[in-house]
């Protein structure tokens, strides 16, 4: 459970004990959603099947309590997005770097988020998984083609309490490989409340 240690750790020091947070993860089919929700519940690495119906699981990572929800990425799962909007607490959505091809339909749902009125203040981690394929795209690649260059808020400690900014920002990971998405939570965690 070393993964979930040291994830507990980050958000313990940001002051994330004793909370609760729901989490939607979001993005399309086989950008790596339920791996990463079964990679944080378990530490285990699973083929899985394409996300047929909503799951939800609760992750309890020291004293802080994660409700997740996965509501898988195919066209007709995307229709139910909004049904789980109320009260949550931010929004991680996921890209497969790899699939260059559905960059303009990843960037097109991506939008409808950033511009849901319900969604206006709740951050918004956009992770870039399965770098670790050749020809991936980098990170300044993903921004572009999401239309994000220039509108996400920074990955260090930025405080936006006095602006009506959303906090949105990319970070590359491989959660085949344990990678970057760590970092990505690190980040979301300062603006859980």
């Amino acid at each position: 459970m070393f993964l979930l240690d040291w994830l507990y750790g980050i958000l313990a020091t940001l002051g994330l004990s004793q909370k609760e947070a729901k989490i939607l993860f979001l993005g399309l089919d086989n950008a790596g959603k339920t791996t990463l929700l079964q990679m944080l519940k378990d530490e285990r690495l699973v083929q899985h099947q394409p996300t047929q119906f909503p799951t939800s699981e609760e992750l309890n990572i020291g004293n802080i309590k994660f409700k997740v929800f996965d509501l898988g990425g195919h066209q007709i799962a995307r229709r139910v997005w909004r049904d789980y909007y109320a009260k949550v607490d931010a929004v991680v959505y996921v890209v497969d770097a790899h699939d260059k091809e559905r960059f303009p339909e990843s960037k097109k749902e991506l939008n409808a988020l950033l511009s849901d009125d319900s969604l206006e203040n709740v951050p918004v981690l956009v992770l870039g998984n399965k770098i670790d394929i050749v020809d991936a795209a980098s990170e300044e690649e993903l921004r572009y083609h999401l239309g994000l260059t220039n509108f996400t808020t920074g990955k260090g400690m930025v405080n936006l309490k006095d602006s009506n900014i959303r906090p949105l920002e990319v970070f590359m990971c491989t959660i085949a490989r344990k990678m970057g998405f760590g970092e990505g939570f690190k980040w979301l965690s300062q603006y859980i409340k």
